[in-house]
């Protein structure tokens, strides 16, 4: 999930939410011990949440997740591998591959690092992140296609496709295209997408929601009617954002997943599985392959408005602000790059099932 320019250093919001210990069974399955809150949802005006994004608050205006561009000979990254290397698998699938304390390791990135790297990688990682759409600021998808290659190497998939920015949703918005009408033509065409690429019924597809902090009554009005069309489908909702807190108030704050949450509630909505992108450290350990358990990334409680499924917990670029308690285990150009493929910059994610999105 990254813009072509690498997305700017002081635009990426920081997921953070924590997340409980997550089952790698069906989105709507019951969680053990599990408790709902329910989430206080103080929400300023426009204007008030328009002021605080503009008042120094970075975190509440910057994109969730990280500028993984792919290769690194391409962007003219010097290739610095910041993680140790593993042995590389068969094509058979292997339920070890991965596998790590509380999860499974994956990565998501923009660029498709090619086939015979793909299969490299799957001896590190059990899933990928797989575009259905152009990832952001692209004007291609170099994933499109790969997926029954992807399933015979091994690969579970945490299914993604990209949303809009605030300003193409008001640019819209004036040439009469409501927010809700925009969501509802692009979730067709993520629907359309995932069919052609014969992603089974209940795949769960993730909206990347780029900005973050408390979400405006256009980009509400845009997330959740994309999610309802899905939830519509034979296909299931989840949503990838910022879970760092933001200020809310006096002594208060909230995360994007959490305001994301309340909506959900407060309307009655379709659950919705959450991706959690959270580079910041601590809670993250960084560029490495020795990921925290899952319940490590925060504290966070279940809740009616839906899962949590994964963690981002490394971004490429690193974010300085963010990320200097854990700076050594990054390259030295501040990219994370990829055990054995030094070439192969990337972000690292962390979930409860070795196939996030149940789309093998």
């Amino acid at each position: 999930m990254r813009h072509s320019d690498c997305r700017p250093k002081d635009t990426h919001p920081t997921v953070s939410t924590a997340v409980t210990n997550i089952t790698s069974n069906y989105l709507y399955s019951e969680i053990e011990n599990s408790k709902a809150r329910t989430l206080k949802n103080q929400m300023g005006d426009r204007k008030m949440r328009l002021t605080i994004r503009h008042l120094g608050f970075a975190l509440a205006i910057v994109t969730a997740s990280g500028c993984s561009r792919g290769s690194a000979a391409l962007n003219g990254a010097a290739p610095s591998p910041a993680v140790q290397a593993t042995a590389v698998p068969g094509a058979m699938v292997d339920p070890q591959i991965g596998a790590v304390a509380g999860g499974f390791r994956g990565f998501d990135s923009n660029d498709y690092p090619g086939d015979a790297t793909m299969e490299k990688l799957h001896g590190t990682f059990a899933f990928t992140g797989y575009w259905l759409t152009n990832p952001p600021g692209e004007n291609a998808n170099s994933w499109q296609g790969k997926r029954g290659l992807l399933r015979q190497q091994g690969w579970g998939f945490l299914v993604l496709a990209n949303g809009r920015l605030d300003n193409e949703i008001l640019k819209a918005q004036k040439a009469s295209t409501s927010p809700a009408a925009l969501a509802r033509k692009d979730a067709t065409a993520a629907i359309a997408a995932a069919r052609s690429e014969s992603f089974p019924p209940h795949t769960i597809l993730f909206l990347d929601q780029e900005e973050g902090g408390i979400l405006l009554e256009e980009q509400a009005a845009y997330l959740l009617a994309w999610t309802e069309t899905v939830a519509s489908s034979d296909y299931r909702p989840g949503v990838y954002a910022s879970g760092q807190p933001v200020p809310n108030g006096p002594g208060q704050t909230i995360t994007t997943i959490e305001d994301i949450r309340a909506h959900v509630i407060k309307n009655h909505l379709h659950p919705i599985a959450m991706f959690d992108a959270q580079d910041a450290c601590p809670p993250a350990p960084g560029c490495t392959v020795n990921a925290k358990p899952l319940a490590s990334s925060g504290t966070i409680t279940l809740s009616p408005g839906g899962d949590l499924i994964a963690w981002q917990y490394s971004q490429s670029p690193r974010r300085p602000e963010l990320t200097r308690a854990c700076a050594s285990t990054y390259a030295a150009d501040g990219n994370c790059y990829a055990p054995n493929v030094p070439t192969v910059l990337l972000d690292m994610d962390l979930a409860g099932s070795a196939d996030p999105s149940h789309g093998r």
